[in-house]
């Protein structure tokens, strides 16, 4: 899918460089938010971060609680403002800015999926 639209306006500003705490204790900051066209799954949301102290060997179950608070507090208030409700949204965590849609296999990211059932995130094992 190619993104359609990059979000503008959402409930909460964003602010550039703003940096978030996660529960593993490390500092990510907002990198971009992606609308999608409807596809299979209906809209998709991308709620795409840098994380600076991932690693490949980053403990598993630390890195999914993370992309669950984002999905949370961060993605979630931000798409409930919206005319049209995501069926999906996506949080990603990279160690450093990558583009959109382009692989990049010497940086390390990581990938979640999140439906959206009664006000709430609730992981779907990508």
């Amino acid at each position: 899918m190619r993104p359609t639209a990059v979000f503008c306006a959402m409930a909460a500003p964003v602010l550039a460089q703003e940096q978030l705490s996660v529960p593993s204790g490390q500092v990510v900051t907002f990198h971009e938010a992606v609308l999608n066209e409807a596809g299979p799954q209906g809209q998709t949301a991308r709620f795409r971060f840098i994380a600076p102290g991932i690693a490949r060997d980053a403990d598993f179950d630390a890195t999914v609680a993370d992309m669950q608070h984002l999905c949370d507090t961060y993605a979630l208030p931000r798409v409930t403002s919206n005319a049209v409700l995501p069926q999906q949204i996506i949080i990603s965590l990279s160690a450093e800015p990558v583009p959109f849609g382009v692989a990049a296999p010497d940086i390390v990211q990581y990938f979640e999926a999140f439906s959206l059932q009664d006000g709430a995130c609730i992981w779907e094992i990508f």
